[in-house]
């Protein structure tokens, strides 16, 4: 957040206004997906969760095993299946069909991995099923963004796979989403559990329960 601040703070007080805008948005963009959307990441280790206390690395093996599943198997089922781009002109790789059966087989394997997680089999297939809708829209939002770049990889320090960003990209979006509906629905001493009114309180007893 400071950062945000800082950042047209100080081409402000340089008396820098070229392209003020649009290089302070530049910045603030890059920060907010390199540093504040994965620091969620290492998060997940710090959240108490009642009943999972010393087990969050599981939880954090849990969120990147499903979201790079995720994009293995739509690139898989894609490259076999595929035959309707959600977005050609960002991602013409990005399809229809491999989002569906991709998507659903990697739900199918977070469901199995109920066990080293604090959800139960249900929540388990749901939080993968967010996984797998965030890092998608994740993977997409990134492409158009190199696309507005007129480039293809963000590096190329992985052979065949590009930068590393290209490999965290579906991870941006879907940690963020992941650690705060953990924290709201599971997590203990979080200041919004008290305002759950009753009935949700049942519905995630019910959920919760092995």
């Amino acid at each position: 957040v400071y950062a945000f601040v800082f950042i047209p703070i100080r081409s402000a007080l340089a008396g820098d206004t070229d392209r003020f805008l649009e290089r302070s948005a530049r910045l603030q963009w890059g920060v907010l997906t390199c540093i504040y959307f994965l620091s969620h990441l290492p998060m997940l280790l710090y959240l108490p969760i009642q009943g999972y206390e010393g087990q969050n690395a599981k939880l954090l093996f849990f969120v990147v095993l499903v979201t790079q599943l995720s994009d293995v198997m739509q690139y898989v089922f894609g490259k076999c299946f595929g035959r309707h781009a959600v977005a050609p002109k960002v991602s013409p790789g990005k399809t229809v069909e491999g989002l569906l059966y991709g998507g659903s087989a990697t739900v199918a394997v977070g469901a199995s991995l109920w066990w080293c997680t604090p959800f139960s089999p249900l929540a388990a297939a749901v939080m993968s099923l967010i996984l797998v809708a965030a890092g998608f829209l994740g993977g997409l939002v990134m492409s158009a963004v190199k696309r507005s770049l007129g480039t293809k990889d963000w590096g190329h320090g992985i052979p065949g796979h590009g930068g590393v960003l290209d490999r965290l990209d579906s991870l941006l979006f879907a940690a963020p989403v992941f650690f705060h509906l953990t924290g709201y629905y599971f997590g203990t001493n979080m200041h919004l559990t008290y305002a759950q009114p009753e009935w949700m309180r049942q519905i995630l007893h019910f959920w919760s329960s092995p």
